[in-house]
């Protein structure tokens, strides 16, 4: 069972998510956050193995919260979400060495699949390939 954190200011796109991810029988929701320090909070305590992150957030953003878990001993696999689907955002994901982007626009379809890959490959290791 893979274990993810759900982070994104839109409480639309957080429940359209958890219906999609409903889906996967071996992936489970553990928690849900609406900001970058809610997420860094979540993460600690829920220990999550795949944050579902978006970029665009108030306060701290999603390349933020990333760096800060990416400097985390055992740092859980990150996915950013996106609307902004741009290559400025691709990049900046390829640079700190996250799972994947998934423009929020195709979630339904490349989202699952990404999750799918990674719960079959043991969860919390990478698949090694990039959205």
């Amino acid at each position: 069972m893979i274990k993810i954190l759900l982070v994104d200011d839109n409480p639309t796109f957080l429940a359209a998510v958890i219906k999609y991810l409903a889906m996967l029988p071996d992936a489970q929701v553990v928690a849900q956050a609406h900001d970058g320090h809610e997420a860094l909070a979540q993460a600690t305590q829920c220990q999550p193995d795949l944050v579902l992150l978006d970029i665009m957030m108030p306060g701290m953003n999603g390349l933020e919260v990333a760096t800060v878990m990416q400097s985390w001993p055992q740092p859980p696999q990150i996915v950013f979400l996106s609307m902004h689907d741009t290559a400025a955002y691709r990049l900046a994901a390829q640079e700190l060495g996250v799972l994947g982007f998934v423009s929020k626009t195709n979630f339904v379809l490349d989202l699952l699949p990404l999750i799918a890959r990674l719960v079959a490959a043991g969860g919390a290791q990478s698949t090694g390939e990039k959205a």
